[in-house]
């Protein structure tokens, strides 16, 4: 940095403004040192990906003003829009001074494999390096069923190098931080992961009937079955008791469709 000025951290969630994981993200980036701002959906926004979905009256999105006895002197918004919406909406005008960083999470339940393209939590930290700022994802692999008393002191023993290694890569970089539910005690070491081809859950969908003329869909959530998973990958590493860390590439262009095309 060019200026002696604290680097700003916006942090966000898809679980909304009054998850634990939230603050407890926010408190791990203010004692990283971070100046550290609070913006997540009003509302649990989970599986959204990267809309820039918000609730609009005549053009505007209401943002709600709170103070938390947590974090003392940091401001918190909840905002009635999506993870990346909140994101977009800092790089546009909202947010001066704009953020360096953007910390999202910490999610309840993994995000893992090509699955993490439907993930909230992702997505503000993908468009974050749309904007040309660094942004870190933090998930907790807690299953399906989230446990009455989470291990969120665990997630804090294993962030501050991840920010370590966050703020010393290049602008844009997105990584993904996956850590087992367990005491810090009992974790393997932090390992880099591929992507699993596909989550540790899975969505089920089945038709239930009708009400009134209308089709039923019903959404249930599965656990797969790590045991199957290719040795190396997120899924595989977490089961064996190894947070994970993941670069992450957005979308981007792949040369070659015309290749074989005949000149005209």
């Amino acid at each position: 940095m060019a200026s002696s000025r604290r680097l700003r951290a916006l942090i966000t969630n898809d679980d909304g403004i009054d998850s634990p994981g939230l603050w407890t993200l926010a408190a791990g980036a203010r004692a990283a040192g971070l100046d550290v701002v609070v913006a997540a959906p009003h509302i649990d926004s989970s599986g959204v990906g990267a809309s820039v979905l918000a609730v609009r009256e005549r053009g505007q999105v209401r943002l709600h003003r709170r103070e938390d006895e947590r974090l003392p002197g940091v401001p918190v918004f909840a905002v009635e829009g999506h993870p990346a919406f909140i994101v977009h909406a800092a790089g546009r005008g909202w947010l001066d001074p704009e953020p360096d960083i953007v910390l999202s999470g910490i999610n309840l339940g993994a995000n893992t494999g090509h699955s993490v393209l439907h993930s909230g939590t992702v997505g503000a930290v993908l468009t974050a390096g749309l904007h040309g700022w660094r942004g870190l994802a933090v998930s907790l692999d807690t299953g399906v069923r989230a446990p009455e008393h989470p291990n969120w002191d665990t997630v804090l023993a294993v962030l501050p190098p991840v920010i370590d290694e966050l703020l010393a890569a290049a602008d844009g970089t997105v990584l993904s931080l996956n850590v087992p539910d367990r005491p810090a005690a009992e974790l393997g070491p932090l390992r880099e992961a591929r992507l699993a081809p596909f989550g540790t859950v899975q969505v089920r969908v089945d038709e239930v009937g009708a009400d009134g003329g209308h089709t039923v869909l019903e959404a249930t959530l599965q656990e797969t079955d790590v045991s199957g998973f290719e040795p190396g990958t997120d899924i595989a590493l977490l089961a064996e008791g190894h947070p994970t860390l993941t670069r992450l590439q957005s979308v981007s262009d792949l040369p070659g469709v015309l290749a074989g095309a005949p000149a005209r």
